[in-house]
């Protein structure tokens, strides 16, 4: 069941159908936290896409390594996705009356899973192991997760919060289990092309949600000229977001695996990185709606924050996957990173249309640099570090 090494690396049609969810999720975030831009409707979205991001990156993991044309395989990822799809659902009210379907989702998920493929995995020693490692550490984590879903009041993201730190820790251990000891050093079968491609196809779906987000937007409005003003800025910061995720490193990220000395680094980081630089994405499609509905009308200091902070996020990471890739930081994306906050206290004086204006001539300036910089020269040779 495991992919051959000399196996399609393609992403399969059944992996895109999965991703259709997620267009959702994100969206559902973004929308919530643009209506609560309180620190308290921050945090719920970063445990919201935190657990989110979990559930689509296990998927893909598992998917690099079984072989996602085999029937069994297939029966799994389509029951995932209906699981993801009902989490998607209850994205709105997780914090309120649907927190224990949020929660019950995203366990079934995680220990479904486990329990499909212990038994598939008889007579295969290593991947059973590991199946039964990561299903014993899901299940701790399942206390909390539940716990929080029937809790009230604060209690909800503290325990919320616990039990994604057993998760994520679990991963970067290695999923160690008493007297199963530590597990045995093993070299990662990365399929670099597929990992690669699912990073590149899930930046798509952030991207998508603040596409979708800006079209609805709009909808809602008179299409006076701040509105569409709004409109047509929020669409260039999302291409720019394209364009700088992209550039150079983006699109060296599969061979940048292939080179490195050791290509499970990228399996032990590149979640991290990656979901850097989508919550950037989300949180800036969340401040595209009160733009465009309200180009011209008083600036909070709410907005300015998500406004500027969701491009700092973004450009966090694409300076980390930059190291990853070539092992170094690109002066540009520094220049950003100190250009945006130091605009902010000026912002405030000024209606949100020059808010959003701000943010796509910084994200422009990153953008043209990058193009002038390496205008004549050849592709740059990945040196991910070892």
């Amino acid at each position: 069941m495991p992919r051959a090494p000399d196996g399609p690396p393609r992403t399969t049609l059944l992996e895109l159908f999965f991703d259709l969810v997620f267009v959702v999720s994100l969206a559902l975030i973004s929308e919530g936290l643009g209506r609560d831009t309180s620190w308290g409707g921050a945090l719920h979205a970063l445990v919201l896409l935190m657990a989110t991001w979990w559930v689509w990156l296990v998927t893909t993991l598992v998917t690099d390594y079984y072989d996602p044309r085999r029937p069994p395989m297939q029966g799994l990822t389509i029951a995932v996705t209906l699981g993801s799809l009902l989490m998607a659902a209850a994205i709105p009210g997780a914090f309120g009356l649907h927190g224990a379907v949020f929660a019950g989702a995203y366990v079934a998920i995680h220990l479904g899973r486990g329990c499909y493929l212990i038994p598939l995995l008889r007579g295969q020693r290593h991947s059973r192991e590991r199946a039964i490692r990561v299903f014993i550490w899901f299940a701790v984590s399942a206390v909390p997760w539940l716990a929080g879903g029937f809790a009230a009041g604060d209690w909800r993201p503290a325990l919320w919060l616990v039990a994604l730190a057993v998760d994520y820790a679990g991963a970067k251990l290695g999923y160690p289990v008493p007297r199963m000891g530590r597990p045995p050093i093993q070299r990662y079968a990365v399929i670099a092309e597929h990992l690669a491609e699912r990073y590149q196809q899930f930046f798509i779906i952030a991207l998508g949600d603040a596409v979708l987000i800006t079209g609805i937007a709009l909808s809602r409005t008179d299409f006076d000229l701040g509105e569409v003003a709004a409109f047509v800025l929020a669409f260039l910061i999302t291409t720019l977001l394209w364009r700088i995720y992209v550039h150079r490193a983006g699109e060296t990220l599969s061979p940048a695996i292939e080179r490195s000395p050791q290509p499970e680094r990228f399996v032990a980081t590149a979640p991290v990185t990656q979901l850097v630089m989508v919550a950037g994405v989300v949180a800036t499609a969340a401040s595209f709606d009160f733009f465009i509905t309200h180009p011209t009308q008083g600036t909070r200091t709410a907005t300015v924050s998500i406004a500027l902070g969701g491009p700092v996020l973004f450009l966090l990471g694409r300076a980390r996957f930059e190291y990853e890739v070539f092992r170094r930081v690109s002066p540009n994306r520094i220049f950003g990173l100190v250009a945006l906050p130091v605009a902010a206290p000026i912002l405030l004086w000024f209606p949100p249309l020059a808010t959003e204006a701000t943010v796509a001539v910084v994200l422009a300036v990153i953008a043209v640099r990058d193009t002038v910089r390496s205008k004549g020269r050849p592709p740059e040779e990945p040196r991910p570090p070892g």
